[in-house]
């Protein structure tokens, strides 16, 4: 695992993409504290315990660090912000049925602008999988030297 640092300030355009999505049935927005159990669950069923609790702290914010794609009312993707520590992106996830949609794209960059709102210049992504992705998408850069990142200290699952 690495970090990677992205210039806030440098992001791409999405409007393209964001309005053929939503003509594709897709809608892009924050959740409401109100569905805080079904993203947790959502997110707990297609990804990892860990990204629970990480997204659970989204819902602590205000706005609310996170955005959500839904289709006919059906959670496919998610991106929060701001809650594995403040200036880091992540968890974000993206159901594998609509990958290669541009949905990661439009979910990363809008959390991307969510962190450039709270006044930061550069974003980190913590503990990153699919580094291509990142660098392709908003120019993310490795960090050097930062492997296992934050996550050094993590605790076992019981």
């Amino acid at each position: 695992m690495m970090d990677m640092l992205v210039r806030l300030y440098d992001l791409p355009d999405i409007e393209e993409d964001l309005r053929r999505l939503e003509r594709e049935g897709f809608l892009i927005r924050r959740p409401g504290a109100y569905e805080r159990h079904l993203v947790a669950d959502w997110v707990g069923r297609n990804f990892s315990p860990k990204w629970v609790s990480e997204a659970k702290v989204a819902f602590g914010r205000q706005p609310i660090s996170c955005y959500i794609a839904t289709r006919e009312k059906k959670i496919l993707g998610f991106a929060c912000y701001d809650v594995t520590a403040r200036g880091f992106l992540g968890p974000m996830g993206v159901a594998e049925e609509v990958r290669r949609s541009g949905l990661g794209t439009v979910l990363l960059v809008s959390a991307l602008k969510g962190l450039r709102e709270l006044g930061y210049a550069y974003g980190v992504i913590g503990g990153v999988g699919p580094a291509d992705f990142y660098a392709r998408a908003v120019g993310a850069m490795p960090i050097e030297g930062s492997s296992p990142g934050i996550y050094m200290d993590i605790l076992p699952e019981p």
